[in-house]
């Protein structure tokens, strides 16, 4: 059984990788070089540039309009340089995004491989447990938590993360139960591996990278929730500025300065613009490598 087993080993088929095209593809490019330039000018440029800091504004610059010296997009009602608030803020929303969707591949990843391994009542418990959290409104059951755990950035990726859990779970479990009866996990199993092993050695490299390429498509919508969040007032404590919270707090004067809304706006709807096309350019690459 054991010569068998070491047999089927050698039928296992590598991952698949991406073709050597991608090198030469505008559509994959463009995108990732403008989320790599809002990624340095979110976390770069305020460190390299002389750029006002995002609060203790003087109130006599306020409601500058954008284009007036020394602030290129207008200040606030307090006199903050607006540009200098949409990079900070900026900051915020790539931390929960990426920390958020990090933190689910991870929890629910985990789970999905266990459950598609496992099978029986371990797949039945985790899957009815996750069905009963994807069954919530995803925005009001992040709201719920953010609220009870209380506005702060730590609390805010908790709280998208812990709605992100059933999806990467079901993604990997999925992916789990399409591998779980080829040759090369059969003979791992014959072999006497571990389902650790098993999981580790020959699920995790086949599932990873489509949680990987979906956990990108999602970045994007942990920003989008992340800036909901904060224009509902249940995001980051202020002073500290987030595009949400920009948002807000310029809606009231959107007739008199609309620079103050449509600023943070822009930013946030690029940013997601780059990583949905970065993100779904992967995936398509994923399941067409000669593409």
């Amino acid at each position: 059984m054991v010569t068998l087993a070491s047999e089927l080993v050698s039928t296992e088929e590598p991952p698949r990788r991406l073709s050597r095209r991608w090198r030469y593809s505008l559509r994959l490019w463009i995108p990732l070089t403008g989320l790599v330039l809002m990624l340095a000018a979110c976390f770069l440029a305020p460190l390299v540039l002389h750029i006002d800091p995002p609060n203790g504004g003087l109130l006599t610059q306020a409601w500058l309009p954008p284009f007036s010296a020394g602030h290129l997009l207008g200040t606030d009602g307090l006199g903050n340089d607006v540009l200098s608030r949409c990079l900070y803020g900026g900051r915020v929303s790539f931390e929960v995004g990426f920390s958020s969707i990090g933190l689910g591949l991870i929890v629910g990843g985990t789970l999905g491989m266990v459950a598609g391994i496992k099978r029986g009542i371990v797949d039945v418990v985790i899957m009815r447990v996750l069905d009963i959290i994807l069954a919530f409104p995803s925005l009001v059951l992040a709201m719920a938590v953010a609220s009870y755990l209380g506005p702060n950035e730590r609390d805010v990726i908790f709280a998208i993360a812990f709605f992100t859990i059933p999806a990467f779970a079901r993604l990997a479990r999925a992916n789990t139960l399409r591998i779980r009866n080829q040759l090369f996990v059969v003979a791992a199993r014959l072999s006497g591996q571990k389902d650790r092993r098993i999981i580790s050695g020959h699920v995790v490299p086949h599932v990873l990278p489509r949680l990987l390429t979906f956990g990108l498509l999602t970045v994007g919508i942990a920003m989008i929730i992340e800036a909901a969040l904060d224009f509902l007032g249940v995001g980051v404590r202020p002073p500290q500025p987030s595009w949400g919270a920009m948002m807000a707090a310029g809606q009231p004067n959107l007739s008199n300065a609309p620079w103050i809304l449509f600023a943070p706006a822009c930013f946030l709807f690029l940013t997601v613009v780059c990583i949905n096309l970065l993100g779904d350019e992967l995936r398509a690459r994923w399941e067409d490598p000669e593409r």
